[in-house]
């Protein structure tokens, strides 16, 4: 089995990232690494660069287990991607980072991490960026 991280270049992705590794590395399983493109966009902030994923990979690699980028495109809707992902893999664990959000913004933009949540027929871990 493996465990999907859905990672955005964030201070939250990072901690997700992290996370993600622990688990992997204590279940030894594959690590399986959401980069993910909304369809169209010709700018994204929240997808990866390639120094990014290097530097990710390198960290899997220090940690002693197995990453795979799954580079994907999403049009509307992050949250069913992930879940399909993870569906389509089988995985054991689904990783997300946590952001704070103001109760307008999840009204007008809706949460991505709670639809996971909520939604997921495997386990999920969320977590929040260190606080420092």
């Amino acid at each position: 089995m493996s465990i999907l991280v859905g990672y955005v270049p964030t201070k939250v992705g990072e901690a997700a990232v992290r996370a993600a590794i622990g688990e992997a590395k204590l279940r030894d399983e594959e690590l399986l690494i959401v980069n993910s493109v909304r369809e169209g966009a010709l700018v994204d902030k929240s997808v990866a660069s390639p120094e990014d994923i290097e530097r990710i990979k390198q960290s899997t690699a220090a940690a002693g287990i197995k990453a795979k980028v799954l580079d994907s495109i999403h049009r509307d809707d992050l949250a069913a991607e992930i879940l399909d992902l993870a569906e389509k893999h089988d995985v054991s664990l689904i990783v997300i980072g946590l952001r704070q959000r103001s109760q307008v913004g999840k009204f007008i933009m809706g949460s991505h991490a709670q639809r996971i949540l909520l939604q997921a027929e495997h386990p999920v871990l969320a977590v929040k960026a260190d606080q420092v």
